[in-house]
């Protein structure tokens, strides 16, 4: 699940590289979402992705975060 990604992510060093599937597709919804600030790398096959850079968990992103830990829900 995205949020749980993004939870997961929230003490890493950012930038870093992601580059499994099941972690660029919370990737493509965090960053569409607003909540993330990533780059997604497209790989020689159509319609799939290689790997994505992850700079930055957003303002956006910090709120959502905080409104998880808080039990509410997202605004």
């Amino acid at each position: 699940m995205p949020m749980d990604y993004l939870l997961s992510i929230e003490y890493v060093q950012l930038p870093f590289r992601v580059t499994d599937e099941r972690a660029l597709q919370c990737v493509r919804v965090l960053k569409a979402a607003g909540l993330i600030e990533a780059s997604i790398v497209a790989s020689d096959v159509p319609g799939r992705d290689s790997a994505a850079d992850i700079r930055a968990i957003t303002g956006k992103g910090r709120v959502a975060i905080a409104h998880h830990a808080q039990g509410k829900p997202l605004p």
